[in-house]
């Protein structure tokens, strides 16, 4: 009994040493995380119920601002509008045509070491050289796509100046930059077991049957990750309407980041941005909930019953 209990006892001590040395070790984290994070989180929950415009201490108006958020703002209804166009729009095109690459690079053919490359490269330029870049090849006077489209005799088009073409235009910028979601949608197919594809073609399956029945059932938790994470950085966009927009022609491209950053830095109106900051973020809680709710009942986790 002595020897158990002696034994016990240095366990313990044991334990609480190392856990004193944890807490001392994750301490700094903590503290960072409350100082730049928590605190500051906590208060723009304050600052978004007063009228402060940085320049006088902050006046509490209680629900006023979010009254006119939803009863008078048409900005508000505008960046949401332009936001979910586009956070859509560009997470089922970047989604899809990720997909496509990865399924063609993931063949074994010679070279593809080099195929690969190319077609990352693209996700690591930079963001603001990307939207300048882009910006040249939408140029109506001498940008590359209507020079190309003039030598088939199609007339120039005004990509980002049109109403009906702005927000496509977009889209299809953030498909050139899919490499991240790319990579990864790569990983998850060269994780799929070969006995399973074997199984297929031992019983006559073409590839149609084998990606259909095989690949995305394997697949799909690597794709509903991307989708997620793509529609939370696409309600984020910013610096395509900061850079190349302005958030026109007639706030079809007005992000709701944006509308949010002229509120703050351009209007000083600090504390309606704050409202506008909480009420996207409740938003994001929510879609991610039934977003969450909605599909991952039809994802297939190894291991799992259903």
């Amino acid at each position: 009994m002595g020897q158990t209990r002696t034994k016990a006892l240095k366990k313990k001590r044991r334990w609480d040493h190392n856990a004193k040395v944890g807490f001392a070790l994750v301490t700094p984290a903590i503290l960072g995380f409350m100082l730049f994070c928590a605190v500051p989180i906590a208060y723009s929950a304050y600052l978004s119920f007063t009228d402060w415009n940085v320049f006088k201490a902050p006046n509490f108006v209680g629900f006023k601002n979010y009254i006119k958020i939803f009863t008078s703002d048409y900005l508000f209804k505008e960046s949401i509008k332009a936001t979910f166009s586009f956070a859509f729009g560009s997470t089922v095109c970047s989604t899809v045509y990720a997909f496509l690459l990865a399924l063609l690079l993931s063949r074994r053919v010679r070279g593809i070491s080099i195929y690969r490359t190319i077609f990352y490269l693209p996700s690591i330029v930079p963001s603001v050289a990307m939207c300048v870049l882009w910006s040249w090849l939408y140029n109506k006077d001498f940008g590359l796509f209507n020079t190309l489209l003039g030598m088939v005799g199609i007339p120039k088009q005004s990509f980002l100046a049109g109403q009906s073409t702005v927000i496509p235009s977009l889209i299809f910028m953030a498909m050139w930059s899919c490499g991240n979601t790319m990579i990864i949608y790569l990983a998850g197919i060269q994780g799929v077991p070969d006995s399973l594809r074997e199984v297929v073609r031992i019983d006559g399956g073409s590839y149609r049957h084998e990606l259909i029945y095989v690949i995305i059932p394997m697949v799909s938790p690597v794709i509903f990750f991307n989708v997620l994470m793509g529609l939370i950085g696409s309600f984020q966009a910013f610096n395509q309407a900061f850079m190349m927009t302005g958030g026109g022609p007639n706030n079809k491209s007005l992000f709701y980041s944006y509308y949010l950053y002229s509120v703050a830095f351009q209007q000083n109106k600090m504390g309606y941005a704050c409202a506008l900051g909480w009420v996207m973020f409740l938003i994001m809680i929510l879609f991610t909930a039934i977003f969450f709710k909605t599909f991952t009942r039809h994802i297939f986790f190894e291991g799992s019953e259903s």
